[in-house]
């Protein structure tokens, strides 16, 4: 227990869905309920309890369900999910600003939320005096929370608006001020959610450079955010909602993946309907990937390499043009761009009709991951002609017989045998 600093077991919270009739006086109430005296037993005689005692409808929700595990003291852990998927509860259960339904959440040491933008902030109190209250809600003292003022302002940047009421903040202001405090008052544990989804981009790079400085001086984060490169950068370990239940806690990349993997299935062969893009002179028809010469396929070994396979039916005959593949990770990161215009040593002089075209990437070129292929034709500078963003989705797995072995994500999406050189003789150390 002593190197824990969370521990949720059976946690679940269960909601009454559905709308409430209001009446306007008691006496409409009393009317109702005279005049339907069996409908009114009938609502409270047949909900049904379950074994925690809890009454159960057909109209109830359950955003989380039977959820359980640990945090060690220092851990940074991301929680995935879809919407709906019960990570704003848990972490609202965690901040203990909603009750648990049943099962218990541990939480030792002094927490600190960002769960909305403001949260905890009163509006008709300004920047200055809103730094003080939320500092008091989280258990500062006064002391403690004049050391870190000046910090608190520079960071947030909003030292010209302090005294005025932050009611007249911008959204943007407004989460500068609430993250910052948040941040800097040195909780023992930090619940942030989603504060990358407002503010800028120089913003939310300041906030990760927050976060894992606090993650660094041995401070508990748990971090929602649907930005999976940040969950990836900042979190070495996650879990996964789905449903209001956890379905794997692993190493975040795995945890991703696997989030990404679901919501992308893996798709090897896609035939398009032209008739969506009428007046383009050029369009492509139908894309697949294979291993060779092989029937289309999602999994594709390490070492055999695999072929992109494009139908493209040119309308009218079609001067300077070009396609492209370009192959990006789940994160979203592009890796690498092929051009028919650079295997050609020019752009292509296209004639009408139905062509087909390949192209082979190398084994042991892409390391075992799951990868989307975007496919485009254009003719460079003058116009767009067809594009499909992630129109394939497929994975390359560890065969066994790689020329070396494949030593996970670190090393990089892409596996380049280099080669190496030594010049001179060797020197004896001394």
């Amino acid at each position: 227990m002593g190197d824990l600093a969370i521990r949720v077991h059976d946690l679940g919270k269960c909601y009454r869905i559905g709308h409430r009739r209001r009446y306007k006086s008691f006496g409409e109430a009393l009317t109702a309920t005279l005049c339907s005296p069996l409908k009114s037993a009938r609502a409270h005689l047949s909900p049904v309890a379950n074994s925690n005692g809890v009454h159960e409808h057909d109209d109830t929700l359950w955003a989380i369900k039977d959820v359980s595990f640990e945090v060690k003291c220092g851990e940074i852990i991301g929680i995935i999910g879809r919407n709906g998927s019960g990570k704003s509860t848990l972490l609202k259960i965690l901040s203990r600003i909603t009750a648990p339904t049943e099962g218990y959440a541990q939480i030792m040491g002094r927490v600190g939320s960002l769960l909305e933008v403001g949260t905890g902030f009163h509006g008709d109190l300004t920047g200055r005096e809103n730094v003080y209250l939320n500092g008091a809600i989280l258990g500062m003292k006064n002391a403690e929370i004049r050391r870190k003022f000046d910090e608190i302002v520079a960071f947030a940047e909003t030292e010209r608006f302090l005294d005025t009421p932050v009611k007249h903040y911008s959204s943007g202001m407004y989460l500068r001020l609430a993250f910052a405090v948040a941040a800097h008052l040195e909780p023992e544990i930090l619940l942030v959610d989603e504060v990358l989804a407002v503010g800028d981009a120089a913003f939310q790079q300041k906030c990760l450079g927050k976060i894992g400085q606090v993650a660094n001086e041995g401070r508990t984060v748990l971090f929602v955010s649907h930005n999976m490169g940040a969950m990836v950068q900042l979190c070495p370990r996650a879990l996964l909602l789905s449903a209001g239940k956890i379905v794997l806690m692993d190493k975040t990349e795995a945890v991703v993946s696997s989030y990404l993997s679901e919501s992308s299935p893996l798709i090897p062969d896609v035939s398009l309907d032209t008739s969506s893009n009428p007046n383009s002179p050029m369009v492509l028809t139908r894309c697949q990937i294979a291993a060779g010469n092989e029937s289309p396929r999602s999994a594709i070994s390490v070492a055999s390499g695999f072929q992109v396979r494009l139908s493209v039916l040119a309308r009218q005959e079609i001067l300077g043009a070009d396609i492209c593949i370009r192959v990006s990770n789940m994160l979203g990161t592009p890796l690498f761009t092929a051009n028919l215009s650079s295997s050609m040593k020019g752009l292509a002089k296209i004639k009408s009709g139905v062509h087909l075209f390949t192209v082979d990437v190398p084994g042991h070129f892409l390391a075992p991951d799951t990868y989307s292929l975007h496919v485009g034709i254009h003719r460079p500078n003058i116009e767009l002609l067809d594009v499909h963003d992630a129109i394939l989705t497929f994975t390359i797995e560890e065969s066994g017989s790689a020329m070396w072995q494949y030593c996970g994500r670190d090393y990089g999406n892409i596996l380049v045998d280099f080669l190496w050189s030594q010049e001179g003789e060797a020197v004896a150390p001394r």
